[in-house]
């Protein structure tokens, strides 16, 4: 455990009775343990595997499913969805975009909302509704509805992904978060190997069953398992480090003090908190916002091709069913440079060169693509641009998140707007791959190098960024530091 001189502090209730400075026991007792704590303990090792089994499996099957019920659209347009819903490339194009325009409209709010609530509630609540909703989104008869389900969808999902890299921010220190996302994000990756592989056997075993389209079937399956997930979800999961029920009183206060030893930013306690207005206005004048919002619309923007790659294989000469299972490889691929790629950066801790690497690489492969027809070529090319694009992307959100670390209504907030411009780019990326520059798609492959090249670059410049344009601090941030350093002097008085 992270053990403190004097522990008899921790299995004391605390009256929160204010000195002659207006600082609460609780805040001294706070920078006390703080003062006193001493890392990688065994019993800090004992609530790290608990922290674990309790989030990183389930969040890790969430977002499988949180992929492929956002995905499955390329799936189902190969499977005939094109042509019962009359979908030409333009048409195609605006039923991806418009699941963006919601997501970015619900992001910052949705993150509001859950730096006040229960994650244990409120993660399982959106997914049960999305789920719901792709289900019944088979239902769709034409274009103009599927865009409605499209919209609502995307502004439904818009909680799930930045509300975990939140939730994982206040439980995980700066070493242990980047392998650990990564391990998370490999979930979106291999869902589209495990999504490949539901899809085919879906759309080909299913299509027509009881007079139903196999697409139909595809989005009414995987929507069903989506709302089974998340009820068990609600049994599972973590709350915040001061609030977990299913930690002892010992353990979370453990889980505060160490991830506010690893902050490079002083705090009192949680009942100082910025309000949201605050918090918003702390997170749009900050600077690093918009470096790492750069960087990412870079690299999600690059990604938009996750939504074409059933459509690329096709494109290399394989039959609707073959170039389903033909996606796999691509994600197995990614899948394991991605997690080799984030293990290496938390051993060496380092984002900066490890992301850099990662889009020049996608960078380079792209450009081969951009040149080279031969099909097989293209194929192994194919998997290597996944893979520096989807090895980038959550180095990139730890990077920020332990960037931007306090108070962590800001940070709450600062990740959703990175998500949420950077999902942007999705609007614009979708555009970028038209049925018209079949099969070769040169258009799209020279944008993606052109994106990747352009955040290796910004990768690269990052710190340089970030020291020399300071960041200067709210009146509401202001007051949160005097009341931490007041707090800090009473306690190295007493």
């Amino acid at each position: 455990m992270a053990t403190v001189k004097d522990e008899s502090f921790l299995h004391v209730e605390v009256e929160a009775s204010a000195t002659s400075c207006g600082v609460t026991a609780e805040e001294i007792e706070l920078q006390q343990a703080l003062r006193d704590y001493i890392p990688e303990t065994d019993a800090e090792k004992k609530l790290r595997r608990k922290i674990d089994l309790h989030l990183m499996p389930i969040l890790w099957i969430m977002y499988i499913l949180n992929y492929v019920d956002r995905t499955n659209i390329g799936n189902a347009r190969i499977a005939g969805m094109e042509d019962d819903l009359n979908l030409d490339a333009q048409r195609y194009a605006w039923v991806l975009s418009i699941f963006f325009f919601g997501y970015l409209i619900m992001e910052v709010p949705s993150n509001m909302i859950l730096s006040r609530t229960r994650p244990s509630v409120f993660l399982p609540s959106i997914m049960l509704t999305w789920g719901s909703l792709s289900a019944v989104m088979a239902c769709a008869p034409n274009y103009g509805s599927m865009l409605a389900f499209r919209f609502i969808l995307g502004c439904i999902e818009s909680g799930f992904f930045p509300g975990v890299l939140f939730v994982m921010s206040c439980w995980y220190k700066t070493i242990e978060i980047g392998k650990r996302f990564a391990i998370f994000y490999s979930a979106a990756v291999l869902s589209g190997a495990f999504g490949g592989l539901l899809a085919g056997g879906i759309t080909g075993g299913l299509h027509n069953a009881h007079g139903i389209a196999g697409w139909r079937w595809l989005f009414i399956i995987e929507g069903v398992a989506t709302a089974g997930v998340a009820i068990i979800a609600k049994f599972i999961l973590l709350d915040f480090p001061h609030s977990s029920s299913v930690l002892t009183l010992e353990e979370r206060q453990l889980a505060t003090v160490r991830i506010l030893a690893d902050s490079s930013a002083a705090s009192s306690s949680r009942d100082s908190r910025l309000t949201h207005w605050e918090a918003f206005k702390a997170a749009a004048t900050d600077p690093r916002t918009y470096g790492f919002m750069l960087l990412f619309v870079l690299d999600v923007g690059a990604g938009t091709i996750s939504y074409f790659i059933p459509t690329i294989t096709k494109s290399l000469g394989y039959t609707t069913i073959v170039a389903q299972y033909m996606t796999v490889p691509v994600y197995a691929v990614a899948a394991v440079c991605l997690n080799l790629c984030a293990y290496s950066a938390d051993r060496l801790e380092d984002r900066r060169w490890h992301i850099t690497g990662a889009m020049s690489l996608g960078f380079i492969c792209a450009m081969v693509c951009a040149i080279v027809e031969t099909p097989v070529v293209r194929y192994v090319m194919l998997c290597f641009v996944a893979s520096g694009i989807w090895s980038a992307l959550p180095l990139i959100l730890a990077w920020a998140s332990k960037t931007i670390d306090l108070p962590a209504e800001k940070r709450a907030i600062s990740i959703a707007m990175i998500n949420a411009v950077g999902n942007l780019s999705s609007v614009y990326g979708s555009q970028i791959w038209p049925t018209k520059s079949a099969p070769n798609y040169t258009l799209g492959w020279g944008i993606t190098a052109g994106f990747l090249g352009a955040g290796a670059c910004v990768a690269a410049l990052m710190p340089i960024f970030i020291k020399l344009v300071p960041n200067k601090l709210t009146k509401g941030e202001l007051v949160l530091q005097e009341r931490a350093e007041r707090v800090a002097a009473e306690a190295e008085a007493m």
